[in-house]
């Protein structure tokens, strides 16, 4: 099973970072109110940046990464990438 790392746009301008095997079912539980608690309340959320396809393990390492970034050092990533493009680390899983 191939899982994706992703981060949100909230209508506040802030990043929400999460993994998942199923981008658009998770956008959509987030959107319904039932994703996260952060997200609740910070609705509606968009998609604008995801990895490509990740192991389990490796998901939730590039989660962990992501977190502890700065709100600057994801907006590079979001910048870089654009939507639906490959985390910084792709190169290095195909």
């Amino acid at each position: 099973m191939s899982w994706r790392v992703y981060l949100l746009r909230c209508s506040d301008g802030s990043l929400y970072c999460g993994v998942t095997t199923k981008i658009e079912r998770r956008l959509s539980e987030h959107n319904r109110g039932v994703g996260s608690r952060y997200t609740r309340t910070r609705l509606p959320v968009r998609l604008v940046w995801s990895s490509g396809e990740l192991s389990k393990s490796e998901a939730f390492k590039e989660e962990y990464r992501i977190k502890r970034l700065s709100k600057v050092m994801k907006e590079g990533i979001v910048d870089a990438g654009g939507n639906k493009k490959k985390s910084p680390g792709e190169e290095r899983h195909g």
